[in-house]
């Protein structure tokens, strides 16, 4: 049951919402040209070059998932046999780096919530990593696939 004070809260944020969607705010318009599109969009790129620098500074997983990276693409022109190949090879490595960076952003999240030992943290935790395990048995595979066409091994 909710406190009467929080009613009051929540129909105060109703109330906003609403005159924001009749008056045309610069959030509720935010896609459109002009009205914070592109600005938006620099803003994002800036955050994902931050969060990108910080993931390389701080963390060894992804400097080492970046380090791989920077040899594979440049490999996959060689290994793939066609355009659809060299696609999934490029997107299993940046699948790999997208699970990493959301892995890490879980143990983060974590960390922050409860820096000490807790049983849920260290499931949700565990979880997590097996998305990065499971990536990298992917993109493991999709390249071992590709190699052994390339050589002519399968097919």
């Amino acid at each position: 049951m909710r406190s009467d004070h929080t009613a009051a809260m929540h129909d105060d944020q109703r109330e906003h919402l609403a005159r924001d969607a009749v008056h045309g705010t610069p959030a509720n318009n935010a896609a459109l040209p002009g009205r914070g599109g592109l600005s938006r969009i620099v803003s994002a790129a800036l955050n994902s070059a931050r969060g990108l620098r910080v993931g390389l500074v701080t963390e060894a997983a992804i400097k080492q998932e970046i380090a791989i990276a920077v040899i594979l693409l440049p490999a996959s022109f060689f290994v793939a046999t066609n355009v659809w190949v060299w696609l999934a090879l490029v997107a299993s490595v940046l699948f790999v780096l997208v699970v990493e960076f959301l892995n890490t952003a879980v143990e983060r999240l974590c960390n922050h919530v409860t820096p000490e030992h807790h049983e849920a943290i260290r499931v949700t935790k565990d979880l997590s990593s097996t998305a990065v395990f499971f990536a990298l048995f992917l993109a493991g595979l999709v390249w071992l696939i590709a190699v052994l066409d390339r050589f002519g091994l399968i097919g």
